[in-house]
Order: C-alpha cells, then sequence, then structure tokens
C-alpha cells in the first residue's frame, strides 16, 4: 500500500466530509514522528554529536600540546585511538547506522594520522600527497559501508586532492582544465549514485546527497565556462559544451521524470550566469551599456524560470 502523505490528507479534509478527529488521527499514524521515531532520531544525533566532539578533542589535543610531546607519544595515541574505536565495530547489538558512524570517526583520524606524522618527520602533511594518502586509506571502508555522509567527505577529499595537485605539482596546467577534470569527475560520482541506487545499492541514496554532488557539478561547469571565455581557451571550452550539454539535458530529463524542480533551477540559473559571462565578454568598448542590459536579462530571466518552476510545481501537484 502506498504510503499516506500529508497532502494527501489535506485533500481529503477539503473534498470528503471526515471529522476533524479523523483528519488528526491519520496525521498521527502516517505523517507526525511517534515516540520511538524520536528516540532513534535522537539517539543517533547524539552518538554522532559524541564521536565528532571526541574526533575535536583529540585534534585540539595535539594542537595545544604539540610542542610538549614526543613524537612517539604523539603518533602512539592517535593509533591507540584508531584501534580503540576500531574495536567498537566487532562489539555485538551494534546497529548498521552506528557502525558507519563508527567508520566515519576513523577515516577523520586517519587522516589526523597522516597529518600528524607528515607535521613530525616533514614530509608535506600540507600538499597534495597527504590527502591522495588519506583518500587511497579510507577508500575500502567508503566502499563498504555505502554510507552516504562518508561518501561526502570522500569525494571533497578527492576534489581537494586534485585542487593540490593542481597548484602544487600540476604547475602547466590552466583553471579550466582544472575545472573541466573536476566536472567530469564529480559528474561520473553523480551518474553512478543515481543509476546504482535504484538497482544494486542496498541503502537508498538521499536526495540531499545526490542534490550536493549535483550542485556540486553545475558549479565547476558554470565556473569552467565562464573562465574559458575570458581566457579565450577556445579548445577546452569545446570540451566543456561536448561534456555539460548532456549533462544539463539529462539534468532536465531527471528534474521533469522525478518531478523536482531543484534540477530544473539550477541548470537554468547556470545558463543565465553563462550567457550573461558571453555577453560581458563581447563587450569590449561598451562595458557600462552591456552591463545595464545584462543587469535588465538577468531580471527577466530569473523572473520567467521562478514562475515557471511554480507552474511547474502546481502542475505536478494536481497530478498527484
Amino acid at each position: 500500500m502506498k504510503k499516506i502523505l500529508r497532502k494527501d490528507i489535506h485533500l481529503l479534509s477539503q473534498h470528503s466530509n471526515i471529522s476533524e478527529n479523523g483528519i488528526e488521527t491519520a496525521l498521527k499514524e502516517n505523517v507526525y514522528n511517534n515516540k520511538e521515531q524520536w528516540q532513534k532520531f535522537l539517539k543517533i544525533l547524539f552518538i554522532s554529536l559524541g564521536i565528532g566532539f571526541s574526533v575535536l578533542g583529540v585534534i585540539f589535543f595535539f594542537a595545544y600540546n604539540w610542542a610538549d610531546i614526543h613524537k612517539f607519544i604523539k603518533i602512539g595515541l592517535i593509533e591507540c585511538s584508531i584501534v580503540l574505536t576500531a574495536i567498537f565495530l566487532y562489539l555485538p547489538k551494534i546497529n548498521s547506522n552506528l557502525k558507519n558512524i563508527i567508520l566515519t570517526c576513523l577515516s577523520i583520524l586517519v587522516g589526523v594520522l597522516f597529518a600528524v606524522f607528515g607535521q613530525i618527520y616533514q614530509t608535506g602533511a600540507n600538499s597534495f600527497d597527504f590527502f591522495l594518502g588519506w583518500t587511497v586509506f579510507v577508500t575500502l571502508w567508503v566502499v563498504f559501508s555505502n554510507f552516504p555522509p562518508l561518501w561526502l567527505i570522500y569525494i571533497t577529499l578527492i576534489n581537494t586532492t586534485i585542487v593540490f595537485y593542481f597548484i602544487q605539482v600540476a604547475l602547466d596546467w590552466t583553471e579550466e582544465g582544472l575545472l573541466n577534470l573536476l566536472f567530469f569527475i564529480n559528474s561520473i560520482f553523480l551518474l553512478s549514485f543515481i543509476l546504482l541506487s535504484k538497482k544494486y545499492m542496498e541503502v537508498k541514496i538521499p536526495s540531499w546527497f545526490i542534490k550536493l554532488v549535483a550542485l556540486s557539478v553545475i558549479t565547476y561547469s558554470t565556473l569552467g565556462i565562464s573562465v574559458g571565455f575570458f581566457e579565450n581557451n577556445y579548445s577546452l571550452l569545446l570540451l566543456f559544451f561536448i561534456t555539460a550539454i548532456p549533462m544539463y539535458a539529462l539534468g532536465i530529463w531527471y528534474g521533469l521524470k522525478i518531478k523536482k524542480g531543484f534540477y530544473l533551477a539550477i541548470i537554468a540559473f547556470s545558463i543565465i550566469i553563462i550567457f550573461s559571462v558571453f555577453v560581458i565578454k563581447l563587450a569590449d568598448g561598451h562595458v557600462q551599456i552591456m552591463l545595464l542590459l545584462v543587469g535588465l536579462f538577468i531580471i527577466g530571466s530569473v523572473t520567467s524560470v521562478i514562475k515557471k518552476l511554480i507552474s511547474l510545481q502546481e502542475t505536478w501537484r494536481n497530478e498527484e
């Protein structure tokens, strides 16, 4: 049986003779969280906060007492923290949510270990190899945990590694090339999670995670194309358009299919920004006039997009 939603109950209250007590009972049984659900939420919340503050305590402990602790004690303490935290994974009666939270804590502690080791032996703890090692050594935990917050940390580590590689090693790279690579990698993650979550993954990927990855893809695309216009790098611009246009088309199709205006909105605003940058780039000696025209264009286009999205939302609501 399909789950009864709040809007279904509101429709029943408007188009039927159901009593107020019946409406209240339906809301309590199908919409409002009961005592057990609140207890589960608070339990996960407090466990997450406790583990998070514990990890922060470890980090601040090393930061504050760095000069007074011997190097072997520094490494030994963080390794003991990792081992003791990992032991909790093998305790009985620990559910999957708690195990995933512990794995997330372990993944952060691995980064702390690399940072401590790098600062002691001056191995370049602030360079890309620190983030690369951190990413490599938590990969198995990320893959087998299938935990969206941990995946979000992992994707952030990959992006950070690439950015530091561009800053410190690949000095011949261009900014457009970097943004193109980040756009391509995040697009692969986005498509993989959308496709695999429906057929192969046991845990359903939450919508907030998909939206964050999609937002990063749109951000890199918009920045890359805008920078390409001002740098006159037409070869990378062509590559960007070849990869971005199919992604934008897929995003529009996916947003219409699942009836979510978020994807349509970010794509529309990205196109507005790209077109505005292109028009400003064409205005060589008439910048002030062109800025006025671009401002009017942005106001009109954003208003049109918002009106269209509101109309689509009303249409989808009526269809349901």
